[in-house]
């Protein structure tokens, strides 16, 4: 090949195989979206080891995407499970898989997940580090750490979640300002933990570069963490979260400089009013890159339903200009999701997704809706079924409360305004009291 990675392809003035799918699936011109790629806006992660992979577009003027997290835990070890939940997401047309995995045999899986998964797969090596060494935190080397993001390159993770933001400089501005839930990223509270135990720079932002290398060599796309984003609507918008966002922004510069693509990862918990200034200025801080949020989770007092909290952050974040969402269950701050949990999280994010498209005005996103307005005038209950986000309950909901007259449903009846006004266009007589197969 005469590049590296689809960012030097695209400067380059190269359309790669790649290119021509993306275009395709967003029925783009494979020329707009090339120079997209070359400005940053937008990036295709995709390993040239991931064989399996149908690539997708992340950023301007794409579809907003959702990524599903699964992995295992040391409580909850059961690779087969997570397996199964892959292929529910896969089957349920999520756009991007992040194993999240952190104990165990993470690169059995690892190593299973991406061979049967058509969707990009993202992964966040330092969670992996402490389990592959079997070593407490403080005696991981950076060496080792560095390792670790190599291993997960030549596996064929499409993107990986890399918290080199949380430098000693950063970790001192946690330090002066006081927050109410700390630090709530998993990755950024083990970082902190390791410069504070070791006395050092975080070995992610000191060996930026040859972390830099190893995805320029695979074209793994580098997702900037989000190691201070707000854990609760108290911390949002604070000093410790800007200062990061700063920091991201001048590591997407040297990223870019060594053609690796880049995502910069978001809040976090935030105020509805607050979100679109967020998008606003990772879009300036971050020169344009795709933006990834984790929510926004908008208040902090519904454990069981975050899901729905999610979705309405998600919504507003997409509809000013965020690209990718990470879908959030009915699980979330209690347990491991099942797999149930875990399509009410795809199906949430799914709609905030495709509600913010046609907010955003993406090219083809109202032709579902007004297929599904066109059914609904026919009153075709099949068709309907059909374009729902979620045939199985739509049809089970109809299933569970069959009406007399099988065109209207049994909340509204004779009283049906679509069947009423159908009748009456096509001048024939409506009876409120009686039945069509009444005399």
């Amino acid at each position: 090949m005469n590049y590296t990675t689809q960012l030097d392809a695209a400067k380059k003035g190269i359309i790669t195989e790649e290119m021509n799918v993306v275009a395709a699936k967003e029925d783009i011109e494979v020329d707009l979206l090339m120079s997209k790629i070359a400005s940053g806006e937008v990036v295709i992660p995709a390993n040239k080891n991931h064989e399996a992979l149908s690539p997708e577009g992340v950023g301007e003027g794409l579809r907003t995407k959702i990524n599903v997290n699964l992995g295992v835990s040391r409580d909850c070890n059961n690779v087969d499970a997570e397996l199964e939940k892959a292929k529910k997401a896969i089957e349920m047309k999520a756009e991007s898989i992040m194993d999240l995995s952190s104990y165990g045999k993470t690169f059995e899986f690892r190593n299973r997940l991406i061979e049967i998964s058509t969707a990009m797969i993202g992964t966040v090596p330092v969670y992996d580090a402490v389990g592959y060494y079997d070593k407490d935190l403080k005696d991981i080397t950076p060496s080792e750490f560095i390792k670790i993001v190599e291993r997960h390159a030549q596996d064929g993770v499409d993107f990986m979640t890399i918290h080199a933001g949380i430098n000693r400089e950063t970790a001192e501005i946690f330090k002066r300002n006081e927050r109410l839930l700390n630090i709530v990223s998993r990755g950024g509270s083990l970082l902190y933990t390791w410069m504070e135990l070791n006395e050092k720079e975080n070995p992610f932002y000191e060996y930026f570069d040859d972390i830099l290398d190893i995805c320029a060599e695979c074209d793994v796309t580098i997702s900037l963490g989000d190691a201070l984003r707000p854990g609760c609507i108290n911390d949002s918008t604070d000093a410790c979260q800007i200062k990061e966002l700063i920091t991201l922004g001048e590591l997407a510069k040297r990223a870019y400089e060594k053609n690796v693509q880049v995502i910069i990862e978001g809040p976090g918990h935030m105020r509805l009013n607050e979100i679109e200034a967020n998008v606003l200025l990772e879009k300036k801080l971050c020169h344009g890159a795709p933006f990834y949020v984790l929510g926004p989770i908008v208040t902090d007092i519904a454990p069981g339903y975050d899901h729905i909290t999610s979705a309405i952050g998600g919504a507003i974040a997409a509809a000013s200009g965020a690209d990718f969402l990470c879908y959030v269950t009915p699980a979330e701050h209690l347990r491991l999701p099942k797999i149930e949990d875990m399509k009410e999280g795809i199906i949430a994010s799914k709609i905030a997704a495709h509600a913010a498209d046609l907010a955003k005005g993406i090219r083809n996103a109202e032709k579902w809706d007004n297929a599904m307005s066109y059914a609904r005038k026919k009153l075709n209950w099949e068709e309907m079924f059909k374009l729902s986000i979620d045939p199985e309950k739509a049809r089970r909901y109809r299933s569970e409360s069959l009406p007399h007259d099988s065109e209207t449903c049994t909340m509204c009846g004779n009283m049906c305004a679509v069947r009423n006004m159908n009748k009456v266009i096509r001048g024939e007589n409506v009876s409120l009291l009686k039945y069509n197969d009444e005399k």
